[in-house]
């Protein structure tokens, strides 16, 4: 590496690189951040480590997946609006074409013995890597608890609030927000010093130049002017209302389509945390209320969408193409085709969102960077993601633990090879950082073997 500011990259060269992350991005969100840090801070040095914090905890505070978020707030601030749109757009793409084929394959083989007992042995690996979301993110924020008492007791309290006293996301959220602008006069060293990859620029004593680096002054396209929010809020509205409206004509308000589609937008707009956080809200509305998929088939997609690239979030592609499926959209001699348009319908409506709140949202953003009133609860918010993320390993633990259709006390009730294979996963990502795919492989062989045995 070299001390020079590195080359302003084309947007070819971004394209490339965008299209490349689409197809790598295992992991869930602390997965793709960790391989984006990788790639973007310490390799390509397209941005430095503060300024990647500092959209990294917007995106934190925005509801929806923050790792596409993250993206798209990148590829703007280097390629104005179509570079935010294509780095967004790639990060998604990939994952929905491999997801519809992967859901086909459940819906028309997932009763073999054989695809079964993969299923079985992934769902503890996706327990966790879980599990290894809640380390990384608290690792990168969470300091000492004697030197940050404040961060430990948001995230702490979140994770209360959530698991046992079930309050809704954006409480928690705005909660945390309004304790980290206390805490900033309060306890500012606290909050001052964001904590993530610490040294991951510095080696030999020097600080490495990035594209945009820490001082680098804000892009003319990214300063604020309400001119500019005002067009991409309208556009925006455009891109809402017009297929909403084409659905409703066609099907009317109460089909699965319409359906679907408001209930995903209202999944991207109220649900806070990232896309571990949005997943009881989908679980709640799309198992107990709409019934397009049941307990059991959401945990098995959230196993679908761990093996493959993209958000995690995107399980709700495979919502949508077993509501589709089991709703006959189409009719039922076009299985497929209506269950593919309802995995797409439900993927535009829900990411539809994201792209809004970076593309208006980011110039507010950048004049905020390094004023502590405005990153001192996007922090706080970010602690507050790591109880909320550890209160949904806790529900994942406890529903792979137990055997389904079982009587008895809950001693007989427990399954012991999902735990087994749990505690083998976790050792494996936290203690030897075998790679995602790896440990989702084996596991997934561990369990076929298990149940065809």
């Amino acid at each position: 590496m070299s001390d020079e500011t590195p080359a302003t990259p084309s947007f070819s060269q971004a394209l490339r690189f965008w299209l490349k992350l689409g197809f790598i991005s295992f992991g869930g969100p602390a997965g793709q951040i960790a391989v984006m840090h990788r790639e973007l801070v310490e390799q390509k040095r397209w941005i430095s480590e503060q300024r990647f914090l500092h959209a990294l905890n917007y995106c934190m505070l925005l509801p929806g997946p923050e790792a596409q978020q993250l993206a798209t707030y990148i590829g703007w601030l280097l390629h104005r609006t179509w570079g935010g749109v294509v780095a967004g757009a790639l990060f998604v793409l990939p994952s929905l074409f491999i997801l519809i084929a992967l859901s086909w394959v459940y819906v028309a083989f997932g009763q073999l013995p054989l695809v079964a007992g993969l299923l079985y042995g992934i769902k503890p690996a996706v327990a966790a890597i879980v599990l290894q979301a809640v380390h990384r993110i608290g690792s990168r924020t969470l300091k000492k608890p004697t030197t940050a008492p404040w961060l430990w007791a948001i995230a702490s309290g979140s994770f209360v609030a959530l698991y046992f006293f079930k309050l809704p996301f954006p409480a928690i959220v705005l909660t945390a927000a309004l304790l980290g602008w206390i805490g900033s006069g309060l306890a500012p060293a606290q909050f001052s010093d964001i904590a993530g990859h610490k040294g991951s620029r510095v080696e030999q004593g020097n600080q490495f130049k990035a594209v945009i680096d820490d001082q680098t002054p804000t892009p003319e396209h990214a300063r604020f002017t309400p001119r500019r929010l005002v067009s991409v809020l309208l556009a925006g509205a455009a891109l809402w209302l017009m297929p909403m409206a084409a659905l409703i004509a066609w099907q009317g308000w109460d089909s699965t389509l319409a359906q679907m589609a408001w209930f995903f937008t209202k999944a991207a707009l109220l649900t806070f945390g990232g896309a571990y956080a949005v997943l009881p809200y989908v679980y709640q509305g799309a198992v107990e209320h709409f019934g397009w998929v049941s307990a059991a088939q959401m945990i098995d997609g959230l196993a679908l969408g761990e093996t493959t690239p993209g958000p995690l979030i995107m399980v709700v592609s495979f919502v949508g193409f077993l509501g589709g499926w089991t709703g006959q959209v189409l009719g039922p001699l076009a299985l497929f085709q209506g269950a593919a348009l309802a995995a797409t319908v439900v993927t535009w409506f829900t990411f539809l969102p994201s792209f809004i709140f970076i593309l208006a949202g980011g110039p507010l953003v950048e004049s905020t960077h390094g004023k502590l009133h405005f990153t001192a609860p996007l922090l706080a918010i970010t602690a507050a993601v790591v109880g909320v993320i550890a209160s949904l390993a806790l529900f994942f633990v406890a529903h792979i633990a137990m055997k389904p259709g079982t009587a008895g006390s809950w001693l007989s009730q427990v399954d012991g090879m999902p735990l087994a294979l749990l505690l083998a996963a976790a050792v494996a990502l936290l203690r030897y950082k075998v790679g995602v795919i790896q440990v989702i492989l084996v596991c997934g062989l561990a369990g076929a073997l298990y149940r065809l045995t």
